[in-house]
């Protein structure tokens, strides 16, 4: 076996980590222009960006393993990798982006390498460098001193070392506004207290068309999150639309039913670092998949869910709900996720293939989600403990599913597997729910059938079973099988029957295109009767065929469209040019 020092094992070693240093260097570039993106209000380029970024780390690993397969003959012997693998580790001593860096060696040899291998003798199971207190060029972020020098004065500081190009609306009336709001969040921040101060990262939040800074206020180890988030109006002047502080504003903002945020990050952990102390409750795995490092977060996930199965012993077991036509969906009761696999068929109605549902999945990936589309992992070849499987799943797995199974000792191995956060089916939601929670669940039905098709998105089988409820009672869709864009459909409204026959005719005696969506059979097909009458309180116009067409014809108009992620309530309320 070659040793780490030897100079063909240093040389295989460089060429990943180059490959690594070529992601990050377009990755932080594409992040750090997003700045101009909203300063130019280029919101097509911001959309467009988006979906680079989402396939650029794929791309530069077929990149890396194909110059390695090419260029080093010994790099698929295994016998070599354990010492490449500590050359790598030296490699990375005072590297910026140790971790990310030690996820993408860990791609390249799955790429290589056949499963077996699949170890912490191979790959870096478990981290290898620490990642906290790295040594950044950039500093993390700026602390402001609240009292002395006044209020507004702090913050107009603050919003200036942002370093926005552009004028603003009217700065002077948005920090009149920030500082109502701070007193109102932390009654006595004025009061003089030493070591009180406010710090804010220093690369704002980039998203659609807010750029948000992030920040918290610190008072004898206590401390206040908050959020501001900075719009342009129609003259391209910027004014501040909000100050969040409320949990359930900030996860809403973090929520990663959302597009990603663009932020530049020289070491990206030490941003996570101080997200984490902001948001606690949300693992480190879902923040950084939020600021765009999502392979990243899939590391993390993955040693979060074995360490859980390490500690546990509950076994796996059928999701809750109405089966899937399309996919097998179970989950383990003590970790709140659901894993997906596609069926190896699928029967009538259901007229699709595996590539089919793959591609609406990468679809969705790309999309514009509007805080009401579930974010997806997707994984291939994880082993599961096979006693964690519960019997029943077990015999429906391997009855349905067969292609994507596969034993190896006492492990049972998925080939495909998607995993997504686990909320409460809202066909089940509402079968227990009294009438206040009901109306106020079909309330937010039909606030995310809105809020998709604001950013050109219908969901197709608009059925309960298909959506879920969160902890903050938000309903969010789940089933992309059927998705498409709006503006591909056709919404037609019922013809009138011109006879007895056609009346009672148990088939459309009209022509039905593919395409065609009928909004009058809605409440039919979806509610059961006392269902319908609440949703009609809020959301009667959604069956009808004028508000479909009326959204399409603003599309058409206005293409590039944003759903805010905080409430209307929260938004200072200021007339903008």
């Amino acid at each position: 076996m070659l040793s780490p020092d030897d100079p063909r094992i240093l040389q295989l070693a460089r060429a990943i980590l180059s490959g690594f240093d070529k992601h990050y260097r377009l990755f932080r570039t594409i992040s750090s222009e997003a700045k101009g993106r909203f300063e130019r209000g280029d919101w097509a380029a911001v959309r467009a960006a988006d979906r680079e970024r989402i396939d650029m780390y794929d791309l530069r690993v077929r990149e890396a393993t194909e110059l390695i397969a090419r260029r080093f003959a010994g790099a698929l012997s295994e016998e070599i990798w354990p010492s490449l693998k500590q050359a790598y580790l030296w490699l990375l001593y005072n590297h910026q982006q140790p971790e990310c860096a030690e996820t993408f060696f860990n791609s390249v040899a799955c790429r290589l390498l056949h499963r077996r291998y699949f170890n912490n003798q191979y790959l870096f199971w478990r981290p290898g460098v620490s990642s906290q207190h790295i040594p950044s060029l950039q500093p993390t972020w700026r602390s402001y001193a609240p009292g002395s020098p006044g209020m507004q004065k702090v913050l107009r500081q603050l919003l200036l070392d942002l370093q926005i190009l552009a004028g603003w609306e009217d700065l002077e009336r948005d920090l009149g506004s920030l500082e109502l709001a701070f007193a109102e969040a932390v009654p006595d921040l004025l009061n003089p207290r030493f070591g009180r101060q406010l710090q804010v990262l220093s690369s704002p939040f980039c998203r659609n068309r807010s750029a948000v800074a992030m920040g918290r206020v610190l008072d004898a180890g206590e401390q206040v999150p908050f959020a501001i988030p900075i719009r342009r109006n129609a003259k391209g002047e910027l004014y501040v639309d909000a100050l969040l502080t409320r949990r359930d504003d900030l996860d809403s903002l973090f929520s990663l039913s959302r597009t990603y945020f663009m932020v530049d990050m020289e070491a990206p952990a030490s941003f996570v670092s101080f997200l984490s102390a902001l948001l606690p409750e949300k693992p480190q795995a879902e923040l950084y998949t939020s600021v765009g490092l999502q392979k990243q977060g899939k590391t993390l996930f993955y040693r979060d869910l074995f360490e859980h199965l390490k500690h546990t012993s509950d076994q796996m077991v059928v999701a809750p709900g109405v089966r899937g036509m399309v996919m097998l969906v179970f989950t383990l009761p003590s970790f709140p996720y659901v894993f997906k696999i596609i069926r190896d068929s699928f029967e009538p109605p259901k007229d699709t293939d595996r590539q089919k549902v793959e591609a609406q999945y990468h679809f969705v990936k790309h999309a514009e989600r509007a805080g009401r589309l579930v974010d997806t992992l997707e994984f291939s070849d994880v082993a599961f403990p096979l006693n964690r499987f519960a019997p029943a799943l077990l015999r429906e797995l391997t009855e349905k599913a067969p292609t994507q199974l596969e034993r190896s000792g006492d492990e049972l191995v998925i080939r495909h597997l998607y995993v997504e956060r686990r909320l409460i089916p809202l066909d089940l939601y509402l079968a227990t729910a009294d009438e206040a929670h009901a109306r106020a669940a079909l309330t937010e039905y039909g606030h995310a059938l809105r809020e998709l098709a604001g950013v050109n998105l219908f969901p197709g089988d608009l059925l309960l079973k298909n959506f879920g409820v969160t902890r903050f009672g938000r309903v969010q869709f789940y089933d992309y099988d059927e998705i498409s864009p709006l503006d591909e459909l056709n919404f037609r409204d019922l013809p009138l029957a011109r006879s007895d026959e056609e009346e009672l005719a148990a088939e459309p005696w009209y022509y039905v295109d593919p395409r065609d969506v009928f909004p009058a059979e809605f409440e039919r097909f979806i509610f059961k009767p006392h269902q319908a009458r609440l949703f009609r309180e809020e959301h009667e116009e959604l069956l009808t065929a004028r508000f479909w067409q009326e959204r399409q014809r603003r599309l058409r108009e206005w293409p590039e469209t944003e759903v805010a992620p905080y409430l209307q309530a929260r938004r200072f309320r200021h007339p903008h040019g």
